[in-house]
């Protein structure tokens, strides 16, 4: 499975403090974001990529810890539910590229 970020012409971003406030322009809804969901859209906003991919992203600019892979896992799903971030699946026969 690879993530993207919705659209950036759909998504009008704030810094609040220690939250970020996301306006989905396409579902009129406004999300607070806690860290690192914004960092996960902001690494999506580039390219495409799988979690193996993403999670090496994250790791370049933050210590991820034990548990990484998971927690993200976590945080992909909340963030696909909310419609900021869109599941893409893998073509049978394709290999999915970080």
């Amino acid at each position: 499975m690879r993530y993207r970020a919705a659209a950036p012409d759909t998504l009008l971003s704030r810094e609040l403090d220690m939250l970020v406030a996301v306006f989905h322009r396409s579902s009129g809804i406004t999300h607070l974001l806690a860290s690192p969901a914004p960092e996960i859209l902001q690494a999506l906003a580039a390219k495409p990529l799988d979690r193996d991919g993403l999670l090496a992203r994250l790791g370049e600019a933050f210590e991820l810890g034990d548990g990484g892979a998971d927690a993200l896992a976590a945080r992909l799903d909340e963030l696909v539910a909310a419609g900021l971030v869109e599941a893409l699946p893998v073509a049978a026969g394709s290999v999915a590229a970080a």
